[in-house]
């Protein structure tokens, strides 16, 4: 098995109810390890320019306007497999979908308002961790 790195976004709904600390817990129990971290608002165009990728989708504006409404939590997770293990750690996009115990079914409000945001491929990673993290900021 690989060490790999992967990238992790706390959503607004989790930041408002205060809930960081709980998600990063669950995090470290299925063995991923926070090497960076910081907790900013995200400008309208940063939003943009990060979900472009979504731009031709039809949640895409309502997907900015939330993730611009309170901060969020960026961070950079470190762990075997970190990019399957995240995913599977987060559960299904749709809280009613996800298994027990994940973080979208402990946690969510909705699908959109699903506390937490990672990446699904070891270059998407690199790509979302280099656009939040300079690389002296990451500290294994």
């Amino acid at each position: 098995m690989a060490v790999e790195r992967t990238f992790s976004i706390i959503k607004p709904d989790a930041t408002r109810r205060n809930l960081t600390g709980r998600i990063n817990a669950v995090f470290e129990q299925n063995g991923l390890r926070i090497v960076a971290q910081k907790r900013i608002w995200m400008s309208r165009q940063h939003a943009k320019t990060f979900y472009a990728v979504h731009k031709d989708r039809p949640f895409y504006a309502s997907l900015v306007d939330f993730m611009c409404s309170g901060p969020v939590v960026v961070q950079v997770l470190e762990g075997e497999n970190a990019v399957a293990k995240h995913r599977e750690v987060m559960g299904a996009t749709d809280p009613a979908k996800a298994a027990d115990g994940t973080i979208r079914k402990l946690f969510a409000e909705s699908i959109e308002a699903n506390s937490v945001h990672g990446s699904d491929s070891v270059e998407n990673a690199a790509i979302e961790i280099a656009y939040f993290f300079a690389g002296y900021e990451i500290v294994g």
